[in-house]
């Protein structure tokens, strides 16, 4: 969805990029001024000190042979190539000698530096001119003349120094060379600064408009899912950036709420199908015992029959919180360290005689030194009901009834099996909804029970962060309960 420049500078994203830019644009232009000044001081600083130690040669030169030979001097220097300014001057200001054809009024009368630079002609220049120009009129006034009425010509900075006779002598420097740096600098920093500012702009344009992109998906999806369609998920790139980071971490939150619901769903509807059999069964019975006229002895067994009827459903409601609040991630039971082997022969010693009445055989396979971070009673309560449904299933083999409890280890996960040689659950579909809530299968309908033992089970082992596998044994059914090796701190 195209945005608008107003709707886009409403973005975060859109703010921070033009305050960084902004930003950047004042510390650079700051750094264009600083590095032009500092340059320019740097250069006049060094004209400076060139021109004290012109002066104090000339001084020496004065000293050692008066006028003549400072004249001489002067006259010399002036001549040489890349010259500095040199001009010896009467005490009105007339110009005797030197490479200074005129200079700007008022340079000669202080004494000591020049406060501001000023403008200047050399010699020859106006000569050149009129080479150049050779068309020129006659009436026109010379360039010199210009230049002293204040035409800008050359700019310098000098030394003016008046001599023991009056006579006025001035040393200096063109500043040519360093306003050509101090301009190639600002040109370069400004060349600079314009292509970062395009380059950020860029960055902008191209960057940014990616994130908002990434953002708006988000947002429509988020619309989707707080419409109720909870099986849309946040838009996953596969950059490994911190929105696939973001969006991956709201998908599986998304998938943990589908999942509770769907879960509620299904308690609700088991609810309302599965428990009204027995509350149905429950009244009938109670309603019978008062429709007709029973002694004392009849009334005890209805309400005996009454609580247990009673019973069974608390139980069976009990199982039902238990799972909901196993699978929701949320318990109060405490965990600790887990000896299975423990638990093991603790379940077993429990049914050896629940197995010797049935006739079923129970044998166990395990291996000490197996410990998880869990729940014992939660461990005892899963083991229980895998190893009372392998007991009753198992009482229709062809074979002599045999249940085998082994414990052992498989790569990384500590796996508890509990296999019988019963007929199994041969169909793959059929094995997956046995762990489902209230479920029973056809064969197991004459059996006793809820349908809420391997939906126990499976809710303790997810609570375990492990899982609850139903494998066919040919002949029968293993239910493994496979729990993460963790090592000991």
């Amino acid at each position: 969805m195209a945005l608008s420049m107003p709707a886009i500078m409403k973005t975060t994203a859109a703010r921070l990029s033009a305050l960084y830019l902004l930003l950047f644009a004042i510390c650079a232009v700051l750094l264009v001024f600083y590095m032009t000044s500092l340059s320019a001081r740097m250069l006049t600083g060094q004209t400076q000190e060139t021109i004290n130690d012109e002066v104090l040669g000339l001084a020496r030169v004065y000293q050692r042979g008066g006028l003549p030979l400072l004249v001489r001097v002067v006259e010399q220097r002036s001549r040489q190539p890349g010259a500095n300014l040199y001009l010896i001057a009467d005490a009105n200001g007339q110009i005797l000698t030197g490479n200074v054809q005129s200079l700007e009024p008022g340079v000669l009368e202080a004494e000591g530096w020049t406060t501001e630079p000023f403008s200047y002609r050399r010699f020859g220049e106006g000569e050149l001119e009129r080479q150049r120009n050779p068309i020129a009129d006659p009436n026109e006034p010379s360039q010199s003349e210009v230049q002293v009425e204040g035409e800008k010509g050359h700019n310098a900075i000098a030394l003016v120094l008046r001599l023991p006779n009056q006579m006025i002598m001035l040393v200096g420097r063109d500043l040519g060379e360093p306003e050509r740096f101090r301009a190639v600098i600002r040109r370069a920093l400004t060349l600079a600064l314009g292509m970062m500012a395009l380059g950020g702009i860029l960055i902008w344009f191209f960057v940014g408009r990616a994130a908002l992109k990434r953002i708006d998906s988000v947002s429509q999806a988020s619309r989707r899912i707080l419409g109720g369609d909870l099986s849309g998920r946040l838009p996953v790139t596969g950059a490994g950036d911190e929105f696939d980071r973001l969006s991956e971490n709201l998908n599986s939150m998304l998938a943990r709420i589908a999942t509770l619901n769907e879960g509620l769903k299904q308690v609700s509807d088991n609810i309302a199908h599965d428990l009204k059999t027995p509350l149905t069964r429950l009244r009938n019975r109670a309603e019978a015992t008062l429709s007709g006229k029973h002694n004392s002895a009849a009334y005890r067994q209805a309400l005996e029959a009454t609580i247990a009827e009673s019973d069974h459903l608390i139980k069976t409601f009990n199982a039902i919180l238990m799972i909901s609040r196993l699978e929701a991630g949320y318990s109060s039971e405490i965990t600790s360290r887990v000896d299975l082997a423990a638990s093991v022969r603790d379940v077993v010693e429990l049914y050896e005689p629940v197995a010797e009445e049935a006739g079923v055989t129970l044998e166990t396979s395990v291996q000490d030194g197996f410990a998880v971070e869990g729940n014992r009673e939660l461990i005892g309560q899963a083991l229980s009901n895998i190893v009372d449904n392998a007991i009753k299933y198992s009482t229709d083999s062809t074979a002599k009834p045999t249940v085998r409890v082994a414990l052992d280890r498989v790569g990384s996960e500590i796996r508890l099996s509990v296999t019988d040689n019963g007929q199994g659950i041969p169909d793959d579909a059929d094995r997956a909804r046995a762990t489902e809530r209230f479920v029973r299968l056809e064969k197991s309908r004459s059996q006793p029970g809820s349908g809420l033992g391997l939906s126990l089970a499976k809710a303790i082992m997810t609570f375990h962060k492990g899982r609850l596998d139903l494998l066919p044994a040919n002949p029968g059914l293993s239910v493994v309960m496979s729990f993460p090796e963790r090592e000991d701190r």
